[in-house]
């Protein structure tokens, strides 16, 4: 997995950097196949955003939060993308376990 940092009117310090990449480490328990992770910090007024878009093979999954405080808007991203990431691995089984037996369908 692939992590890019980018920050806008912030600096990204080592202890974000880290923060960010232990929470995301989450997202990879669920699903491995997670290519590339852009993740976009930014700073409007007194709210502190966050946007991520994870690359996976076949789409691409996009998720932002914000909060007074920056921790507190990681984590509600990670667990936006978590339900996202969830989501999409069991619509992509169920996906393919509906049209796998086409040989054992009968004739109607």
């Amino acid at each position: 997995m692939n992590l890019h940092l980018t920050g806008h009117k912030l600096p990204i310090t080592p202890a974000i950097r880290d923060y960010v990449a232990a929470k995301l480490e989450r997202i990879t328990h669920h699903f491995d196949n997670v290519i590339d992770v852009n993740v976009i910090m930014s700073v409007e007024k007194l709210r502190q955003k966050i946007e991520a878009t994870v690359h996976v093979r076949g789409r691409e999954i996009f998720c932002e939060a914000s909060a007074t405080d920056m921790y507190a808007a990681i984590d509600g991203l990670v667990d936006k993308l978590d339900r996202k990431i969830i989501k999409h691995k069991e619509k992509a089984l169920s996906q393919r376990h509906d049209c796998a037996p086409l040989k054992h369908q009968s004739d109607a």
